[in-house]
């Protein structure tokens, strides 16, 4: 499972799913499930050379985990409810994915690497889209 994120094969997912409460991270607020007004026809950021001066440093930081581009792939690259209940799944088990992947890649963890096989294997299982 490819936990890479691969904007080109997305639809803009993350501007669109999750809300947003301006903040230091975020300029603006807006509702989850509605686009964020940066986000173009064509679903890229108008603004995502000068997303850190333009009040957006929270968007630089966001990672889905590759969670856009398989829910893409799987559903269609139409912004249904579904689709975006999907995302915002898939992009929680993604990140959990991540992290488990991580400490299976760490000798320190080796004492508790068969928990946390198991833990991926039981994650695996969770995939909304499987």
């Amino acid at each position: 499972m490819n936990l890479v994120a691969d904007c080109a094969s997305c639809v803009g997912l993350c501007c669109v799913a999750p809300a947003l409460v301006a903040s230091a991270d975020f300029a603006l607020t807006k509702p989850a499930g509605r686009a964020c007004v940066h986000l173009s026809p064509s679903s890229r950021c108008e603004i995502h050379s000068a997303l850190i001066p333009r009040g957006f440093p929270g968007c630089v930081a966001y990672d889905c985990f590759g969670a856009g581009q398989r829910v893409v792939s799987l559903l269609g690259p139409t912004r249904t409810p579904r689709l975006l209940q999907a995302y915002e799944v898939l992009h929680q088990l993604h990140e959990l994915l991540f992290y488990v992947a991580d400490a299976l890649g760490r000798p320190a963890a080796a004492p508790v690497h068969p928990e946390l096989a198991d833990l991926r294997d039981t994650i695996a299982a969770l995939d909304p889209t499987a």
